[in-house]
């Protein structure tokens, strides 16, 4: 099953004020929309961003990421119809259609609707209102509406991709969600219990409720990774993912890639679960020679599993040789390709020791790392 994640963040979201879109508002720390697309890491395969046309910043800016970007629509159905259009040909199964404003969301609520998936075609979450409701004419109550059997919309709503596509096919516009699309095509929608923190930004006082939800969700894990690999014969060493030609060649059980070990165990201890060897035995021959980066993936993706995104990855390589600076862009834009982060989430440099042990005397190659890891 293939799952995607469409992040509506084309609107303009002024009346939030601050005088530019919501969605590139600061809040704790980062902006809004970093947040939320930080909230799917790890728990779909593909998550795409709709961003206005004329946005220019923000095109430059995720240009080179792992996001599959789109423009809007002159509406949201319209944006969501471009989001879903992005995804053709990808064989996706399940699609997950989410407000970008809605930065507070958990992995519980994502991993609710995605479950409610496997035996339904559409779900969302909602919340029962527990308050009671008036009618109101200017500023006068007029009545009271019966609450029984009525919920808060909440996001990500979740959908059957194909019968999503359809859905918005024959709509006519004008739906305030894509529920209410789904319905009028006839599907059921399920609904899986909501999170009153997963509010949606939308007046100013708002921002200071999502600071006050992030600061106190927030569950930050530091791991350290360390690995040495001697040298033996060969014409290359493999470094962080990028072949490095030089007199000598790594020896290990995989490829030897000691960066990419490092940054692995980094995330195995954030997540305190073991280490590669735990994880890939090395006396099973089948990862004889294994390309670093299935251990790699399998870190990114558990720390997924486990509600995390990693936040950043700082390596080092120690050795005399050889020269590590001018490979370092490749070695960064590689790790973070595998990852699934942006370029300056990943730091990749080198040391030498001086020309003091193991490393100094030329005899093999070390590497540190850390991995900062933030609960989703």
């Amino acid at each position: 099953m293939t799952t995607a994640a469409i992040i509506v963040a084309a609107g303009r979201g002024l009346r939030a004020g601050g005088g530019v879109p919501k969605q590139w508002r600061p809040l704790a720390g980062r902006r809004v929309a970093d947040w939320t697309i930080e909230r799917f890491c790890g728990q779909v395969d593909y998550v795409v961003l709709v961003l206005s046309e004329d946005d220019d910043d923000a095109w430059a800016e995720f240009q080179d990421s792992p996001l599959i970007l789109t423009k809007g629509g002159s509406d949201r159905a319209g944006s969501v119809r471009n989001g879903l259009q992005a995804l053709d040909g990808m064989s996706v199964t399940n699609v997950l259609i989410h407000d970008v404003a809605r930065p507070c969301v958990s992995s519980e609520t994502i991993q609710q609707v995605l479950t409610a998936l496997q035996e339904h075609p559409a779900a969302a979450p909602g919340l029962a209102v527990t308050d009671a409701l008036w009618a109101v004419d200017g500023s006068v109550v007029t009545g009271t509406q019966d609450r029984a059997g009525l919920f808060a919309a909440q996001t990500p709503q979740g959908f059957h991709y194909d019968s999503i596509v359809a859905a918005h096919k024959t709509h006519p516009g004008g739906a305030a969600d894509d529920v209410e699309v789904a319905r009028a095509a006839g599907m059921d929608v399920a609904i899986v219990q909501g999170d009153a923190d997963n509010i949606k930004i939308t007046r100013p006082e708002d921002f200071a409720r999502a600071e006050r939800i992030l600061g106190t969700d927030m569950d930050v894990r530091l791991g350290n990774g360390y690995d040495v690999h001697r040298f033996g014969d060969g014409d290359h060493v493999i470094l962080c993912g990028v072949k490095v030609p030089h007199d000598r060649s790594l020896q290990g059980h995989s490829d030897a890639d000691v960066g990419m070990h490092a940054v692995t165990d980094a995330i195995y201890g954030a997540l305190a679960q073991g280490d590669i060897g735990q994880h890939f035995p090395p006396s099973d021959p089948q990862w004889k020679g294994a390309a670093s980066e299935i251990f790699l993936r399998h870190a990114v993706e558990l720390a997924g599993k486990m509600g995390y995104c990693i936040s950043n990855i700082d390596c080092t390589l120690v050795c005399e040789f050889p020269k590590i600076g001018p490979h370092v862009p490749a070695m960064r834009d590689e790790m973070a390709r595998i990852m699934g982060l942006h370029g300056d989430q990943v730091s990749v440099k080198a040391t030498t020791s001086e020309r003091l042990g193991f490393t100094g005397r030329s005899e093999g190659i070390a590497s540190l790392a850390t991995a900062c890891l933030v609960k989703s």
